[in-house]
């Protein structure tokens, strides 16, 4: 089970920091919030791979298309993140 954990936040992390090299411009997030991003991009990433494939990870967890799934998920979070975060403004 550690093991596991400790994959999902490898991969979460890794996913994570490739989608913020991708979308450009700057994002002020911390590692923990990068690890987050990629994390749920997995699972995004999963869930569509599964809506499009249908084909779970009855094959293997860590997959080369699921790491692919992975980046793509955490790029569309990364996008919505920013999207939503751009809103919030500041009034003195």
């Amino acid at each position: 089970m550690l093991g596991l954990i400790i994959t999902i936040i490898v991969v979460g992390l890794i996913a994570g920091l490739l989608a913020r090299l991708v979308v450009p411009g700057k994002q002020n997030l911390s590692i923990a919030m990068t690890i987050v991003i990629g994390i749920i991009g997995s699972f995004l990433g999963g869930f569509l791979g599964y809506l499009f494939f249908r084909s779970d990870a009855s094959d293997g967890f860590l997959q080369p298309a699921g790491i692919v799934g992975s980046i793509i998920g955490a790029i569309i979070v990364l996008l919505i993140w920013i999207r939503v975060g751009g809103r919030r403004s500041i009034t003195n």
